[in-house]
C-alpha cells in the first residue's frame, strides 16, 4: 500500500503551493526540506541530452540493471524525498514516472479524477492571481494603488449619501414653503397627488401655457393670481378632476378658464370639446364674455346658448364649435329633441359653475338637467369640475362616487362670507318699518352703485314703485322682464346710469357686478347660502363693501343661521342671537315650499287704500256700464237695418 505522503505526491503532481498560506500544511506532508549537501553543486556538469522531460536518463539499460530495476525503483522514491529546490518558498512536486501494474483499475481511476479537480481549481487560483497581477500594473501606470480604490469607494459611498441627504432636505424645504404658501391664503385641499400651487402667473412657464394667453392675462390687468387660483389652475392643467369652493368675488371663473384655453389650443371641426353649465343666463352671458377676452389670439369658437342662437346650433351639421356656454334647461331642450340637435360625445370638459345650485332638488334646482347632460357626454376621457361659493355634503358625496380622482379645495371657511364685507342687521319691527329704514340710508346718504334683494317679483315691483317716486335712479330685474329689458338694465348698472337695482334671487347666484359699494338685503333670506350669494355681489376682487340686512319678528326662525354665518365672517353678534332655537326639518321644509306670507310695500294708510280699492272698484263698473252700453247699441242699429 502506498502511504499518505506518496498519495499526496502523486494526486498533487504538477501543482504548485502557496507556501505564505499553507505552510503548516506543507510541512505536515514534508513538502518544505532544507537544502541538503546532496544537492548538484554549481561545479557539476549535467547531461541534458540524455535526460527526458522528468528529469530520467534514456540510455538503454544492460542486464544488470534490468536485474536492479525493480531496486532502482524503491531507491528513486527515498532520492524524490530528499531532493529540494533552489528556493525555500517554493516545491515543485515531481510527477511519478512508473505506477506498479499491480494496483487496481478502480483506483486509477480515483487518482485520476481527484488530480483533475485539484488541477482545475488551482488554474482558477493561477488565473485569479494573474488578473489581480494585471490590475496592479495598471494601477501603478495610472499611478493609484489599492488603497486609493478603497478610498475612492469610500468617497464615491459618502456622496451618494450626502446627495440623498441634500435631496432630502430639499424636497422637505419645499413641503414646508408649500404648506406656509396655503396657510397664508388659507387653502386646505384634499386628495391624492395635488399639484404645488403657483405664487404669480410667469409660474406658468412651466406648464408651457402659450405666450397668447400669458399677453391676454397681462392686457385683462391680473396681475396677481388669487387662492382659488394659485391652487385651480395648476390641478386642471394636469387634467385632474376638481370641486372647489371659494368665497364670492374671488376668481373662480378665471381658475377654469385659462386651462380650458391652455389645453384645446387651437379650433378644431371635430364638434364641442368643452361645456360650461351655469343656472342664470345673466351669469351665462358674463362666463362668455370672459372667454372672449382671454381667447384673443387663439381663434377658438365660443358661444353662448341663447334663443337666437338655439336655433343656428340646431340646424348646423357639422357643429364647428370649440366651447358652448348654456344654462341647463336651454341645454336639455336641444337634447330631448329627435334627433338630438346637439350631440355632446366629444365633449372633453364639462364645468357647472355654481355646482351647489345645480344640484338642488325640486323646482328651484336642475337636478334633473345636469343629469340628463352628464349622460349626453360619453365621452371616456371627459373631465369635470364644479365651482361654488358654497357646497353642501350631498354635492361632496357625491363627487367623491363619482368622479374620477377629484381633488377638494377649499378657500378659508367653508360657507362663510367674505371678509371684505362690513354687515349689520337692523331691527324693523314689522314689514312697514322696512320701506322708511330704506329711506333713511338714502337721506343719510349712499354711494351707489346699491343692489337691494326682495323675496318675489311682485315685492319688487311694489318696491320700484315706492322708490321711483323719490327722484332716484331705480330699475328692477325678474323674471317676467324680457331678455332684451333685463340685458339693458344690467349695461345700464354696470355703466353707472342706474343707481338701485331691485332684483330677485335671481342676480344673486355668480354675477359679477364690479364697484357694487352696498347690498341691501330688504326681505330676510331664506337660507344661509342665499344670505351669502347675495352678500357676495358687493366686496368682490378686494374691494370693500357694505351689507346691511332687514328682519322682523316673523324672522326669528332664519335669524339663528345668519348669525352664525356672521360670526364666522368676524362680525360681532349678540349672544341671544346665538341661543334661538335651530327650526325643524319640517318647519325648514315648509319655508323652502311656503315663504312667509309679507305685506304690501306701501306707505299709505289703511284709510287710503280702501279709499284706492273703491276707486278701482268704480271705474272697473263704469268700464263695465259702457260696454253693455255699446253692446246694446250695436243689437239695436242691427235690429232696425
Amino acid at each position: 500500500m502506498v502511504d499518505t505522503i506518496d498519495l499526496f505526491r502523486k494526486l498533487g503532481s504538477g501543482a504548485r503551493f502557496d507556501l505564505k498560506r499553507f505552510r503548516d500544511d506543507a510541512d505536515q506532508f514534508q513538502m518544505v526540506h532544507k537544502k541538503t549537501t546532496d544537492s548538484i553543486s554549481k561545479n557539476d556538469t549535467i547531461d541534458f541530452d540524455g535526460l527526458d522531460f522528468f528529469g530520467n536518463s534514456t540510455a538503454p539499460l544492460s542486464s544488470k540493471e534490468n536485474a536492479n530495476c525493480s531496486k532502482g525503483k524503491t531507491r528513486k522514491r527515498q532520492r524524490r524525498k530528499s531532493k529540494t529546490e533552489e528556493d525555500d518558498d517554493e516545491v515543485c512536486v515531481e510527477k511519478v514516472k512508473d505506477v506498479s501494474e499491480d494496483e487496481n483499475s478502480t483506483k486509477k481511476k480515483k487518482k485520476k479524477k481527484k488530480s483533475s479537480i485539484l488541477d482545475e481549481s488551482n488554474d482558477q487560483t493561477n488565473d485569479d492571481i494573474t488578473i489581480m497581477r494585471m490590475k496592479k500594473k495598471k494601477k501603478k501606470a495610472m499611478g493609484t494603488s489599492d488603497d486609493d480604490d478603497g478610498d475612492d469607494d469610500g468617497e464615491k459611498q459618502e456622496e451618494t449619501k450626502s446627495e440623498k441627504q441634500t435631496r432630502e432636505k430639499l424636497i422637505e424645504q419645499q413641503k414646508e414653503k408649500i404648506n406656509i404658501l396655503r396657510k397664508q391664503h388659507r387653502i386646505t385641499v384634499h386628495g391624492a397627488d395635488i399639484p404645488d400651487p403657483i405664487e404669480s402667473f410667469s409660474d406658468l412657464k412651466r406648464f408651457k401655457v402659450s405666450q397668447t394667453l400669458l399677453k391676454n392675462l397681462q392686457g385683462n390687468s391680473y396681475a396677481e393670481p388669487t387662492p382659488i387660483q394659485m391652487q385651480a389652475i395648476p390641478i386642471l392643467i394636469q387634467q385632474r378632476e376638481l370641486l372647489a369652493c371659494a368665497p364670492t368675488g374671488s376668481g373662480k371663473t378665471l381658475s377654469f378658464i385659462l386651462p380650458l384655453l391652455h389645453h384645446l389650443k387651437e379650433p378644431k371641426k371635430c364638434g364641442l370639446r368643452a361645456v360650461v353649465v351655469s343656472p342664470t343666463r345673466e351669469l351665462a352671458q358674463q362666463i362668455h364674455r370672459e372667454f372672449v377676452r382671454m381667447n384673443e389670439g387663439l381663434g377658438l369658437k365660443i358661444h353662448v346658448l341663447t334663443k337666437a342662437k338655439a336655433s343656428t346650433i340646431a340646424n348646423s351639421k357639422t357643429n364647428h364649435f370649440d366651447i358652448l356656454v348654456a344654462t341647463p334647461n336651454r341645454l336639455v331642450h336641444l337634447l330631448q329633441q329627435d334627433p338630438p340637435a346637439l350631440q355632446l360625445s366629444s365633449v372633453e370638459w364639462l364645468v357647472l359653475d355654481e355646482g351647489d345650485k345645480l344640484f338642488e332638488e325640486g323646482d328651484a334646482g336642475f337636478r334633473d338637467q345636469v343629469a340628463a347632460i352628464f349622460q349626453a357626454c360619453d365621452n371616456p376621457q371627459i373631465r369635470h369640475t364644479l365651482f361654488s361659493a358654497t357646497l353642501a355634503n350631498n354635492v361632496e358625496e357625491w363627487s367623491k362616487l363619482h368622479l374620477d380622482n377629484v381633488i377638494r379645495i377649499n378657500i378659508g371657511a367653508r360657507n362663510a362670507a367674505t371678509d371684505t364685507v362690513e354687515q349689520e342687521l337692523v331691527f324693523v319691527g314689522q314689514e312697514s318699518g322696512k320701506l322708511l329704514a330704506m329711506r333713511q340710508i338714502i337721506l343719510r346718504g349712499f354711494q351707489p352703485p346699491v343692489l337691494v334683494f326682495v323675496q318675489s317679483k311682485d315685492r319688487a315691483k311694489e318696491l320700484f314703485n315706492e322708490l321711483i317716486y323719490d327722484g332716484l335712479n331705480v330699475d328692477v330685474i325678474h323674471a317676467d322682464r324680457t331678455q332684451l329689458q333685463r340685458e339693458n338694465v344690467v349695461k345700464s348698472f354696470r355703466a353707472g346710469k342706474i343707481w338701485i337695482l331691485i332684483a330677485t334671487e335671481l342676480m344673486g347666484r355668480g354675477i359679477d357686478f364690479k364697484g357694487v359699494n352696498m347690498v341691501v338685503n330688504y326681505d330676510f333670506p331664506p337660507t344661509a347660502v342665499s344670505y351669502i350669494h347675495r352678500i357676495g355681489r358687493t366686496g368682490r376682487a378686494g374691494r370693500k363693501g357694505r351689507a346691511v340686512t332687514f328682519f322682523t319678528e316673523d324672522d326669528k326662525i332664519n335669524l339663528r343661521s345668519i348669525a352664525n354665518v356672521m360670526r364666522s365672517s368676524g362680525c360681532e353678534i349678540p349672544e341671544w342671537m346665538l341661543q334661538i332655537k335651530n327650526p325643524n326639518k319640517r318647519t325648514k321644509k315648509k319655508l323652502s315650499k311656503n315663504p312667509i306670507e309679507r305685506d304690501q310695500i306701501k306707505t299709505s294708510s289703511k284709510y287710503d287704500i280702501q279709499k284706492s280699492k273703491q276707486r278701482k272698484q268704480m271705474i272697473e263698473h263704469s268700464k263695465t256700464k259702457k260696454k253693455d252700453n255699446n253692446e246694446e247699441a250695436s243689437t239695436k242699429d242691427t235690429d232696425g237695418k
